[in-house]
């Protein structure tokens, strides 16, 4: 999927990304301010995560549970971490294998352990409310 959206259209965006990702783990890609974890929270919403979402940029992971307080989604923000190493830390690797969805803002600091079937999602600013998406 190849497609430029406006900020308005963003809960269309997450839901055809449900629909469509060929796997569970979400990798996102794009500059400071492209729209990752807005994004992030858009898909939360369409699953149903209750409470708030926002970027683990210091905790480096965030649990996203259902109203039955099973957890559906971890979300990860690596823009921190110093080496890949550090990813390892935390069990990443172990996340992959929960059947859970798994998103990744800045995956491409840890680009050695990220599954080989990961889907890729790249956003990139066309304006201050447009953003066009590509999913690989």
């Amino acid at each position: 999927m190849n497609k430029t959206f406006s900020t308005s259209e963003i809960q269309q965006i997450a839901i055809e990304i449900i629909k469509n990702a060929p796997t569970k783990t979400l990798c996102f890609y794009g500059e400071m301010g492209a729209g990752k974890t807005t994004l992030i929270k858009a898909i939360a919403k369409e699953l149903d995560c209750k409470g708030n979402t926002s970027s683990p940029t210091f905790g480096i992971v965030n649990e996203y549970q259902n109203k039955d307080n099973e957890i559906i989604a971890y979300h990860f923000d690596f823009y921190r971490i110093e080496n890949e190493n550090e990813a390892l830390d935390i069990g990443i690797e172990d996340y992959f294998y929960t059947n859970k969805w798994v998103f990744i803002e800045w995956p491409e600091k840890i680009s050695s352990f990220l599954p080989e079937d990961a889907t890729n999602i790249k956003l990139k600013v066309i304006s201050s409310n447009k953003r066009s998406i590509s999913i690989l």
